[in-house]
């Protein structure tokens, strides 16, 4: 039996719908792919790459990135996607921590939050649909900054490990 916890909105374009699925895909796979046996909790391949000490986070980071990018794409308000973007910050910095990132990120599903924000406001627009360029190019620069400090930090660590290991 296929679950469909969100139904898209049928007066959508056919486009808007197909891309509409394919992020919830994603955000599925990332988030809640696997169940935990015994349990009724669900994780996703985010929690499992996540484990990698070097690099998981920083994937799990550049997937959140592809959400968002698309997002942008539906021109949404800045105030959900500045949402957006703390969901991904979260995630991202609480990532950092050994151990506790792993268990954050099996209940913080920062890409579920995110395709919910926009599933959301694409069936019930309440805001203007204007979303100025400067502020998308602010917004990116900030995410790519965060995504260049994780991936300094990953490098920093791996020759922190190399030194101390040889």
């Amino acid at each position: 039996m296929t679950e469909r916890p969100h139904q898209i909105a049928v007066n959508l374009q056919p486009v808007t719908i197909a891309k509409l699925e394919r992020l919830r895909h994603l955000s599925n796979l990332w988030d809640n792919a696997l169940r935990i046996p015994g349990t009724n909790l669900r994780v996703g391949l985010e929690s499992l790459i996540g484990i990698l000490p070097i690099g998981g986070d920083v994937i799990g980071l550049l997937l959140s990135c592809h959400i968002l990018f698309h997002a942008i794409q539906f021109k949404l308000p800045k105030t959900i996607l500045l949402r957006m973007v703390s969901n991904i910050v979260i995630d991202a910095v609480v990532g950092l921590v050994p151990i506790l990132g792993d268990l954050f990120d099996t209940t913080w599903k920062a890409n579920t939050r995110n395709v919910n924000l926009l599933e959301n406001y694409i069936k019930q627009p309440t805001l203007s649909h204007s979303a100025n360029r400067k502020f998308i190019v602010l917004l990116w620069l900030g995410v790519m900054s965060i995504a260049a400090i994780l991936i300094a930090a990953c490098v920093m660590l791996f020759k922190l490990l190399l030194l101390v290991h040889f």
